[in-house]
């Protein structure tokens, strides 16, 4: 070893038959050290560790929804509007022997259910509504609680006259109940009609003819497209990992890896972008590049941008309950406020099973308020849905319950739990989604038909199905599209998400700072 530093010293290195390290048999060249430990190859762990465990978040759609095709750009349809006619908020004034009930903007069969929960009205305007209502129409009208029985005595432009059956004035009645002369806010009214009159020997001219309203609601999908890519170089250093994909399945793959990965998170995209997408409003200024300039018809798309994703609908038309306390330390005051929803679902649909998807907070709150409906008292006992099991009641992970006549079905749900995803911002509490199918009119079938009240519609022809397409372009991995020595793997889809009778859905919102 004394011509150390000039390779001679590597003479002494002796060969042997098997492999067994030996004071005079090794040989390490790691980083030029030539250290005797390096001889040996680390310790490789070649299983990923779980380290978040099932990343993906998506699923929620496939569990309340389902996805058909279409072949248009567009997807139209109706729903129905209500049969009876009410308005709300309408200004109550007294003058010249009358009473004049003027309405006022989107005002007609308007559902507000007090400070918590909001809702979308009718969106008639004044003299729409005043189109809707006939002399000689009887209607109950409401202030403060308080109610009077009146009759249409005329009907203008945007109000109408009325004379109240137990006075001369809606202001005599029952020592001044209703308030006619102390400015707008305070002579607020609503009304509906219940029934009408008229004298003997009259014809039907003063009835007018009503027909039966409904609401048209478009939605445009989405192009939505990712890509994974690798150069030609890479895929030749083999290296396998054993892995455990997010769809249960288990074993190795090769430098695809990541593809398999990037897959996942454009489904995930897909879902997120159904759940999240807006429309984009007349001052945005978004606008999308379409075509290009080989196929020769590149251009600019500045209308029609975006799509109305699950919230953007709810809050458009739906309803959305802010700042719960379902877990209120008052036993009472949580089941009050849930009860603050069933009072305005009697008001929609009453569509009888809702499943609720919720972060963990909200979930672990309706755990607690129905923990504290089941509390000993006199009489022993109740254990109320729980089949009057006590082991099943003190099991706070309730996955439903029965409220009045309504059936709650209650999950958490990852993409409101994910620190990448909802969770982040934790300004969305949870979704109330009602169970079933509605029956809708479809513009293109021309007949009346029955879908789930939230369902996908992606792009497909016999040419083309666009629900997911994959495809791989380069010229690596014995795929020769191009000149191109990596290989890309495309993805695309194009679709949107169609949630019919909004009005039955509840969005849990938190607006605290």
């Amino acid at each position: 070893m004394a011509l150390a530093g000039t390779g001679a010293e590597l003479l002494h290195v002796v060969p042997r038959p098997n492999k067994l390290a030996y004071d005079n048999n090794y040989l390490s060249i790691a980083d030029n050290d030539f250290n005797f430990a390096k001889q040996f190859l680390p310790e490789v762990y070649e299983k990923e560790v779980e380290r978040y465990g099932n990343r993906t978040i998506s699923g929620f759609l496939r569990m309340v929804g389902a996805e058909m095709p279409m072949a248009s750009d567009e997807v139209v349809w109706s729903e129905q509007g209500r049969i009876h006619v009410a308005s709300e908020n309408a200004l109550l004034t007294e003058g010249g022997g009358k009473n004049v009930i003027t309405f006022q903007d989107d005002g007609l069969n308007s559902t507000g259910g007090g400070t918590a929960i909001s809702a979308a009205n009718g969106g008639l305007s004044p003299a729409q509504q005043a189109a809707l209502y006939s002399v000689g129409d009887t209607l109950v009208v409401s202030q403060n609680v308080k109610t009077a029985k009146v009759r249409v005595s005329a009907v203008n432009a945007t109000s109408i006259d009325v004379l109240p059956y137990a006075a001369a004035l809606l202001g005599d009645v029952a020592a001044g109940d209703f308030n006619t002369t102390n400015g707008a806010g305070a002579n607020m009214v609503s009304c509906f009609i219940y029934g009408s009159e008229y004298g003997k020997g009259t014809d039907n001219s003063d009835q007018k003819s009503v027909d039966a309203p409904f609401t048209k609601f478009t939605n445009k999908p989405l192009i939505m497209k990712g890509k994974y890519s690798i150069s030609g170089s890479d895929t030749a250093q083999i290296g396998w990992v054993e892995v455990a994909t997010e769809a249960g399945a288990s074993g190795y793959l090769w430098y695809l890896k990541s593809e398999s990965e990037t897959r996942i998170r454009f489904e995930d995209k897909i879902e997120m972008a159904m759940i999240e997408a807006e429309k984009a409003a007349a001052a945005s200024t978004i606008s999308l590049v379409t075509g290009n300039a080989a196929t020769g018809n590149a251009g600019t798309q500045a209308a029609g941008v975006g799509s109305e994703g699950l919230f953007a609908a709810i809050e458009d038309r739906g309803l959305v309950y802010n700042d719960q306390n379902f877990g209120n330390a008052n036993a009472d005051a949580g089941i009050l406020e849930f009860d603050n929803i069933l009072q305005e679902l009697d008001k929609q649909g009453a569509i009888e099973e809702n499943m609720m998807f919720l972060d963990r907070a909200t979930a672990l709150s309706i755990d607690k308020m129905l923990a504290n409906q089941n509390s000993y008292g006199e009489g022993g006992t109740s254990y109320g849905v729980f089949d009057n099991s006590e082991d099943m009641a003190l099991n706070l992970g309730f996955s439903g319950f029965r409220r009045g006549s309504y059936d709650f079905y209650k999950s958490d749900w990852k993409y409101l739990n994910d620190s990448v995803t909802r969770g982040l911002v934790a300004d969305i509490e949870g979704v109330m989604v009602p169970a079933g199918t509605s029956t809708v009119y479809d513009q293109q079938l021309g007949k009346n038909i029955s879908r789930p009240f939230l369902h996908v519609r992606y792009r497909a022809s016999e040419a083309d199905d666009r629900r997911m397409k994959s495809w791989i372009t380069g010229s690596v991995g014995g795929n020769y599209t191009s000149d191109l020595d990596s290989m890309t793997v495309n993805f695309l889809s194009e679709r949107c998400l169609c949630v019919q009778a909004a009005n039955n859905f509840v969005l849990l919102k938190d607006t605290t700072a």
